[in-house]
């Protein structure tokens, strides 16, 4: 059995917190782990961090579901969430509405909730923190 796994890493550019507490309110995200800076064990090289990111997320772990993210503030406040999106799945159209509505509040939505050939309700939408989401009914085909 291989131990090989891509996990995301995510980098909120000073919002790393507000974003676990966004996605821990909107989608059930579980917080296994969130280092700060001023904790980390070894200083961080002088100069590295952006003034007041101290305070701010070093490293996070977090689940959605059986998946784990890791995310950071990283050290400047760039960010820049390009050329792929998360995949959600949920169980049933109502949970898929529900989040599919909660994760797009302030963010935008590419593709509207609908019916595809792979699943009764799937869409795309940017989230507030520019993470793109595309979130679908799991496992099922359109019927």
């Amino acid at each position: 059995m291989s131990s090989t796994f891509v996990q995301p890493y995510l980098f909120f550019g000073g919002r790393c917190q507000e974003a676990i507490d966004f996605y821990t309110a909107t989608i059930g995200a579980k917080t296994d782990r969130v280092i700060l800076f001023k904790d980390s064990p070894e200083p961080v090289p002088p100069g590295q961090l952006s003034p007041g990111f101290e305070n701010k997320v070093m490293h996070a772990a977090f689940r959605i579901g059986d998946t784990l993210l890791m995310a950071s503030d990283g050290c400047t406040t760039d960010t820049g969430f390009k050329g792929f999106s998360l995949s959600l799945s949920l169980p049933n159209e109502a949970e898929t509405d529900r989040v599919f509505a909660l994760l797009s509040k302030d963010g935008s939505v590419q593709m509207p909730l609908t019916k595809t050939f792979w699943s009764p309700r799937f869409g795309m939408l940017t989230d507030k923190f520019g993470v793109e989401w595309m979130v679908s009914v799991a496992d099922t085909a359109a019927k």
